[in-house]
């Protein structure tokens, strides 16, 4: 459903201070919209120190800092499905990394990671972020990904508070798309570098793949991404593309795809509320999703939550279909950028989270709409429909959307026993760039990270 405080497609600027009060029924009135409170800015004003650090070598296991769970890049589902294949698969090379702190009292964190797949003691390549002065003198912060068996992000130093908004302005945009009607531009294609190998080794939603070597893995030059700014259920790191699928709570991002099972994705076109294929867009379009607690893609082995859309063009689950014929289904994405237009142009992508729910934010000059902005609220349980881990603290739920997932993959299965259990908890973190190990190559520039909260 729309926001409380806006609602849909607003004049650009409007609601940009905003937050629902409390929660409303349908014969209540609306409350009435808080101002909010700035708390951290980041404008890159000082020098980044993050390319200047040392690589550090992921020791892997439980012991390594940035271990996460089961699904993480050397967990135990995966040796699960595929047995003793992932783990020669992961012998093959080593990955290094960055955990640099930054801005005000360090509340931000940049977090690197790239393969060093002859496993001489150095990266293959070298990932990083650092601080750029624009044409009209303004600073801000390249995200640089020069090969795609790395990784670069932007998260927050510690959890969210309880209610926020968080903002980030996107000022040039290098990670695949069309340009001028073309996916080959700048010797790229797709904005990859043309290289011999470029596949989604080793990590696949069902492990690895016996007796595959690293070139027969799927290519992964038709998909290429970047995460404008999400909200996940930890402090996310770089890591092999799958495993983040299962810690996504709101996303806004780009999936600039001409894989095969994209054909069928659709595009809204705000200014008409029609829906078109992704073959008429220009592929630089914005997924804006509320992930479902109480679905999963069987089709990525049950490591994947359900999403649901918010456009102009209506609201649909993904494993619906929609469009004049319902010849659409996976992925509906709500707008279209125009990086043609960067860095003259800029922008915001904002998400809050107020008592109701999670909130979505877009604004800039949209194909189609020009400057606009596009805002669409979900409840934490709408129409029976959770966001996925919503709760930051135990008492913010009772245990009734948990279940067992089942997957299967080469040689053996894995039961993820409580998916979403009672007493448990799951910290908002926000993530700008791309968190793939495996997938994605370009560049980037962001400024002015902001961090709201109420101002009562």
């Amino acid at each position: 459903m729309p926001s409380r405080a806006c609602s849909g497609l607003v004049a650009a600027g409007a609601c940009a201070l905003l937050a629902s009060a409390g929660p409303a029924l349908a014969d209540e009135p609306v409350p009435e919209p808080v101002e909010w409170r700035l708390l951290h800015h980041e404008s890159f004003d000082t020098q980044l120190d993050v390319d200047s650090t040392p690589w550090t070598l992921d020791p892997q296991g439980s012991a390594s800092a940035w271990n996460v769970d089961a699904f993480d890049d050397d967990g135990e589902a995966w040796h699960s499905l595929s047995g003793p294949a992932f783990g020669e698969a992961l012998s093959q090379f080593h990955v290094f990394r960055k955990q640099v702190a930054f801005g005000e009292n360090a509340w931000l964190t940049a977090e690197v990671a790239a393969q060093d797949k002859d496993r001489d003691g150095a990266p293959d390549s070298q990932p990083g972020l650092r601080r750029v002065v624009l044409d009209n003198g303004e600073n801000a912060a390249r995200i640089r990904e020069p090969s795609w068996d790395a990784g670069v992000l932007i998260r927050p130093t510690q959890a969210l508070p309880p209610l926020y908004r968080v903002e980030v302005t996107l000022r040039g945009l290098s990670f695949g798309g069309m340009r001028n009607g073309s996916l080959r531009y700048a010797g790229k294609y797709n904005g990859y570098s043309p290289r011999p190998c470029r596949t989604s080794y080793p990590w696949t939603f069902r492990g690895a793949l016996p007796g595959k070597g690293r070139c027969e893995y799927p290519k992964v030059a038709n998909q290429n991404g970047f995460y404008y700014l999400a909200v996940l259920d930890h402090a996310a790191s770089v890591h092999g593309n799958p495993g983040i699928h299962l810690r996504r709570k709101v996303i806004m991002d780009g999936y600039n795809s001409v894989a095969p099972w994209s054909k069928d994705n659709g595009v809204c076109n705000p200014a008409t509320g029609a829906i078109k294929g992704m073959e008429d867009s220009n592929l630089n379009a914005v997924n804006a999703a509320f992930l479902r607690g109480d679905r999963f893609r069987p089709e990525n082995n049950n490591v994947s939550n359900e999403y649901y859309f918010t456009t102009e063009c209506g609201s649909f689950s993904g494993d619906q279909a929609w469009g004049p014929q319902q010849e659409y289904h996976d992925i509906l994405s709500a707008v279209e950028l125009q990086p043609e237009l960067l860095p003259r142009a800029s922008y915001t992508f904002a998400v809050e989270r107020d008592t109701t729910g999670y909130t979505v934010e877009m604004s800039g000059p949209f194909r189609h709409i020009g400057r606009t902005t596009l805002r669409y609220h979900h409840d934490f349980v709408e129409d029976g429909r959770p966001i996925w881990h919503y709760n930051q603290t135990a008492q913010e739920y009772d245990g009734r959307f948990d279940r067992s997932l089942s997957h299967t993959g080469p040689t053996g299965s894995y039961l993820t026993e409580h998916a979403w259990p009672a007493g448990s908890a799951y910290p908002d973190f926000f993530i700008i760039g791309d968190p793939h190990l495996n997938y994605y190559e370009g560049s980037a520039v962001v400024d002015d990270i902001r961090l709201f909260v109420p101002a009562q």
